[in-house]
């Protein structure tokens, strides 16, 4: 989670780092590396910096390194190759090129991991293998509201933790495309707010193998808010864990 009591000097160079579009090669390839990837060619969330500062904490808590980027030159199999997973926050549209796809779904291939985290799946309506990765695509959604998530799966990092009802506020989307070889492992319930369009087992989150690979994804992320508060900070993080292959 951020914290407030952080000196005013890592603060800033950690926000430094979060716009920086051109990240420096892991530091210690002995640690686990995680590259956080946030261009966007449609809507921008103004959540964006949060996210990265808060994943970036992760990281320096939980021992693993984090680069950050918007640059997508970024994904070609060399340059992808030290890292362990690639986490898309809060991407839109049309992110990456042909050659860049076949990159990313040759990394895949080869074992690695992902993380979408919510605009993920506002992304990349015309790659099909994309579709396959990040499990959904992204519909409509109503206004920012409180709502409460199911948890229905507690044996995943992401969830065993968490409590079985699970209110917050957030950005609640609705999806189509629907992959059918995903675990879920919380849903949305319907009848806690407005607006909802995909029934009694909304998908909020959930996880699967695909292509060689991992891939995890969780609906929440929308507001900047979401990324100081506690138990989403967490459900992150095992989202993480998972796609980086860790326990």
């Amino acid at each position: 989670m951020i914290t407030s009591w952080l000196p005013a000097g890592l603060v800033a160079a950690l926000l430094l780092s979060c716009t920086s579009s051109n990240p420096a090669t892991p530091h210690n390839p002995a640690k686990p590396a995680l590259l956080v990837f946030y261009k966007t060619a449609g809507f921008r969330h103004e959540s964006i910096p949060a996210g990265l500062l808060a994943i970036q904490q992760l990281g320096a808590e939980h021992g693993f390194t984090v680069d950050t980027t918007n640059n997508a030159t970024r994904f070609t199999s060399d340059l992808l190759r030290p890292y362990g997973a690639v986490v898309f926050l809060n991407t839109t549209q049309d992110v990456l090129n042909p050659a860049q796809q076949t990159a990313f779904e040759q990394y895949i291939r080869a074992g690695k991991g992902f993380v979408g985290v919510h605009a993920a799946t506002d992304t990349e309506y015309d790659w099909p293998w994309y579709n396959g990765l990040v499990g959904a695509y992204f519909s409509s959604h109503p206004a920012v509201q409180a709502a409460t998530v199911r948890v229905v799966d507690k044996q995943h990092p992401a969830t065993n933790f968490l409590p079985a009802a699970w209110p917050r506020t957030d950005e609640w989307y609705n999806f189509k495309s629907i992959r059918p070889d995903l675990t879920v492992l919380a849903t949305l319930d319907e009848t806690t707010y407005s607006g909802g369009t995909n029934g009694p087992t909304h998908p909020f989150a959930w996880y699967h193998t695909y292509d060689g690979g991992r891939a995890f994804y969780t609906a929440g992320g929308h507001t900047p808010e979401c990324y100081s508060e506690p138990l989403f900070v967490r459900h992150l993080l095992g989202g993480i864990r998972y796609a980086l292959g860790q326990p």
